[in-house]
């Protein structure tokens, strides 16, 4: 008897003698023998399976078209970051996020401060005959109009109709309104500001008409950091 029998001879008195164990302990069998069958085959299939990889052609030539559809991706992912680099201002810039009433203030890439905001409700105010307003705070790209400190609000048409008070002339003394944005504003145009509030306890939620409202001690930050010019993106 070769070395080989002798080897298969033992391996099976083993393998009996495992599964009498199991039956006299009441496990489940079949289970047994998938786990056995497992341990014993699948080192051979896993090196059978490398071979047929090696010496098919097919799979080396999917490998190839991986390889370079992976480099097309990256040469479009390059060029991608370029044009964003070309895009992302070097000066400092602002990120609203009017899903999260969340800000981001930006110096070229670096997070410079980060914080929580207020952007519009998305409610509409209907005023007489087909007057209508609806308040949210407009998306895309814009940049610094104007910096105030100590700003003074001048309150527009709405502001009268949602109080249910009649509207006054354009320059009546009660649409002047004073300590009611904060320390700062920032115009971004069409009379959309980036301003303080006498509700801080609200920010986070989307309260305002349109206005981006930020904490006192975040406004000044950004209002000491952004110049006429700088850009914001609202999104």
């Amino acid at each position: 008897m070769n070395i080989r029998n002798k080897y298969f001879i033992k391996i099976s008195a083993q393998i009996n003698h495992m599964l009498i164990m199991q039956i006299k302990k009441g496990r489940n069998i079949l289970l047994f023998l998938l786990i056995l069958l497992s341990y014993c085959f699948l080192p051979s299939l896993s090196r059978l399976a490398s071979i047929a990889v090696m010496r098919n052609p097919s799979i080396e030539k999917t490998d190839s078209l991986l390889t370079n559809d992976n480099k097309k991706l990256a040469k479009e992912l390059e060029l991608i970051e370029r044009k964003l680099r070309q895009k992302t201002p070097s000066s400092y810039y602002l990120i609203i996020n009017s899903s999260e009433n969340t800000f981001r203030l930006y110096k070229n890439f670096q997070l410079v401060r980060e914080g929580i905001c207020s952007t519009g409700s998305y409610i509409q105010l209907e005023g007489e005959g087909e007057q209508r307003w609806l308040f949210k705070t407009p998306k895309g790209e814009f940049r610094i109009q104007g910096k105030t400190e100590a700003p003074v609000w001048r309150k527009p048409d709405w502001a009268f109709v949602e109080e249910g008070m009649p509207v006054p002339t354009q320059n009546h003394h009660s649409r002047y309104e004073y300590g009611v944005l904060g320390d700062y504003a920032l115009s971004l145009g069409d009379g959309y500001l980036i301003h303080g509030t006498l509700y801080q306890r609200f920010l986070g939620l989307p309260v305002t008409h349109g206005c981006i409202r930020m904490r006192d001690d975040d406004l000044e930050n950004v209002y000491r950091s952004m110049n006429v010019g700088s850009k914001v993106f609202i999104y």
